[in-house]
């Protein structure tokens, strides 16, 4: 019997993935279906309905469950979720598709069918639409009113591209998923399923379990993070993003020996887990912190460690903005919809030179002059210009991984910062 939190929904984990006779069958169907080209952010999505990582959907919104999720933070049925998992089709794709049909989900890029579906429902979503789900999902603290937010949304924020570049068809329906891709293969032993990674605390002995989200290099600020949570929590799961990131971002692969590296010198190795997930950020800054949340919760997870500008790009969001919209979100009555994980709230935290150690505001009263200000980004932008980094930015072991993923580069990408990460 598991101490664990319960996945999210009440349902238990929902796995949509098939296994044995019954895959090889549908594998067989599939192919003689209508095939749907799917995008990376659909594969890694539809991944995770298969796992039961996105527990309790079977499948994609419905046009109702759309509306819900951008408006109420609700599907149809009421349970909590805060963005919106959809399929969308060209118009040719979609034009002879019709409602109970089953289709095909094919991935073009390791062309593969990844999935079968039963489509339940067809609609379109206008520009207009798709601009109120931005407004709705995308817009935050740091562009206030709608006018600032679409003066540098379309050009500036990656989430906001993805959508506005949707095909126009939606298409709704449970699915039975064929594949997970290439991630168990190319991220063996950090790739994990709920279950897997349920399994590995229970037998652990934990019941509380902190995640921490990472996209970036772990720096000495997660470092520090994960440290706090360790002082509270049984154990902290280092679940890091392995599916696609915006261009400047660093690889998956060079992140997890950076993990490896940090967990293996810097940790009681007893009280951390490592694991990796397939989705395609968002940038959905507060919206995307509250799915963190509600994923993890299916991992076995009871807290989200929340700090500065968590998934934040450029000045959308406020910085803290992630952590006060836990306060907001509406809580369902009926048993299992509303989300349990909840925050682990920390503040801005640093290297002080005058504490001789990491601190945060609410810890240290020392001036921003005798601090290291900590960020994956600056990290990123310092190293990608060859730039010599401050003392206690980041441990040396690293920081030579680090450099010598960058030395190895060819093309520079342009890295924007957020305004108050610099001190400004």
């Amino acid at each position: 019997m598991s101490n664990l939190i319960p996945p999210h929904g009440g349902k238990g984990l929902t796995v949509c993935l098939l296994e044995g006779a019954e895959l090889e069958a549908e594998k067989k169907k599939a192919e003689g279906l209508k095939k749907v080209e799917i995008s990376p952010l659909v594969k890694g999505d539809l991944i995770m309905i298969g796992i039961g990582g996105f527990s309790p959907l079977t499948g994609f919104m419905t046009k109702a469950d759309w509306k819900g999720v951008c408006e109420n933070f609700l599907t149809a049925d009421g349970t909590f979720w805060p963005v919106p998992v959809c399929l969308d089709a060209s118009k040719e794709e979609a034009a002879d598709i019709n409602e109970g049909d089953e289709i095909a989900l094919y991935d073009p890029e390791g062309a593969e069918i990844m999935a079968t579906m039963k489509v339940t429902e067809k609609f379109e979503l206008t520009a207009e639409e798709k601009k109120w789900e931005c407004e709705k999902v995308y817009m935050g603290e740091g562009t206030p009113t709608a006018e600032e937010f679409w003066k540098i949304a379309k050009e500036d924020h990656p989430g906001v591209q993805v959508v506005m570049n949707q095909k126009p068809v939606s298409l709704a329906g449970p699915i039975k998923v064929l594949s997970e891709g290439e991630y168990p293969t190319e991220f063996a032993g950090v790739y994990h399923r709920p279950s897997e990674s349920r399994k590995i605390f229970d037998d652990a002995g934990w019941t509380d379990v902190a995640a921490l989200q990472l996209r970036n290099p772990m720096h000495r600020s997660h470092e520090y993070l994960c440290k706090i949570a360790v002082e509270v929590c049984d154990g902290v799961y280092i679940h890091s993003l392995v599916g696609n990131l915006k261009p400047g971002d660093i690889p998956a692969d060079v992140r997890v020996k950076c993990i490896d590296a940090l967990v293996k010198n810097y940790f009681v190795e007893k009280n951390v887990v490592q694991g990796g997930y397939p989705l395609d950020m968002r940038y959905a800054g507060p919206r995307e912190g509250l799915l963190h949340a509600a994923f993890r919760q299916n991992y076995g997870c009871s807290k989200m460690i929340i700090g500065r500008d968590h998934a934040g790009v450029g000045d959308f969001y406020g910085m803290f903005e992630a952590q006060t919209i836990f306060d907001k979100i509406p809580t369902p009555t009926e048993e299992g919809k509303a989300l349990k994980c909840q925050p682990l709230k920390i503040d801005w935290t640093f290297y002080c030179y005058k504490c001789d150690g990491m601190a945060s505001l609410r810890t240290c009263p020392h001036a921003k002059e005798d601090r290291v200000l900590l960020s994956g980004t600056i990290l990123r932008k310092m190293l990608s210009e060859g730039g010599d980094l401050p003392d206690h930015f980041g441990r040396d072991e690293v920081v030579a991984i680090l450099r010598k993923y960058y030395e190895g580069l060819t093309d520079k990408v342009e890295i924007k910062t957020h305004k108050a990460a610099m001190g400004d």
